[in-house]
């Protein structure tokens, strides 16, 4: 295993907090660069060279050439950090094996389906200028639809674990949207099994500290407070709609 020359990009997010739970989990040493995204920070030319989608995290490392190597979007830097660092499988599973493929499968089911599903009912319910009862419901009730097959999933699992017998990245690409799945609308009540999973994944040191980088991690407690959280999703609510105004006048 080379030596990690890590730097990751990243913000208070769900997908921010993957990577820097993972990195925790792995033990390995880290920069962090914390990127504003209500400034658009992640849409400036020396980011835009490290990711050209414009987007949060992002990842630099100095490859086995000697050179820098960009990874970005959450589900490639989790395989590569399982990939390159991670010989004793702390958070993975040997390549070629049942549980390597298996927890593809979960990484993909985040990934493609349940982050894109919860992010719309969040921009639906909380960022959207008008209320849209048809976006309210279509996205809502489709990360409920996913809740609910993670949940099936979990109450046949013997170790409490999305894969096998230890934490993967299966579990923690899917920690933070399941944290967050007040602010989207979703009752975790409805899901029990689901509950206490992530309350169990919580208890790990790599998860807490990781968690919190690069600013504390608080939407638990922020959705337990109506008026905390409306206030919150409208102060969010101008730089996203700004920066969808931004977007549709860029190529980026």
């Amino acid at each position: 295993m080379s030596q990690p020359n890590i730097t990751l990009y990243t913000a208070q997010t769900p997908n921010g907090i993957k990577i820097s739970m993972a990195l925790e989990e792995l033990g390995l040493p880290y920069k962090v660069e914390k990127i504003d995204m209500s400034k658009n920070t992640q849409k400036e030319d020396w980011f835009l060279k490290i990711n050209p989608n414009g987007r949060i995290p992002a990842l630099t490392d100095t490859f086995s050439d000697g050179q820098q190597i960009n990874i970005f979007e959450s589900g490639s830097i989790l395989q590569y950090l399982a990939e390159r660092y991670d010989p004793d499988h702390k958070i993975s599973y040997p390549k070629g094996s049942r549980e390597y493929y298996e927890v593809n499968n979960w990484l993909f089911f985040q990934n493609a389906g349940l982050g894109p599903m919860q992010g719309q009912a969040n921009h639906f319910s909380r960022y959207a200028p008008e209320h849209i009862e048809y976006g309210v419901n279509r996205y809502v009730n489709e990360s409920r639809r996913l809740y609910g097959v993670l949940d099936k999933h979990l109450a046949q699992s013997k170790s409490g674990y999305i894969v096998g017998d230890h934490i993967s990245i299966a579990d923690i690409t899917h920690w933070g949207w399941v944290a967050a799945a007040g602010w989207a609308g979703i009752d975790i009540e409805e899901f029990p099994h689901v509950k206490a999973w992530e309350e169990r994944i919580a208890q790990r040191p790599g998860i807490e500290k990781g968690r919190h980088v690069p600013s504390p991690h608080n939407i638990k407690d922020l959705i337990k407070d109506k008026a905390t959280m409306d206030k919150h999703a409208a102060d969010t609510r101008a730089w996203v709609q700004q920066g969808m105004k931004d977007d549709a006048k860029s190529k980026v």
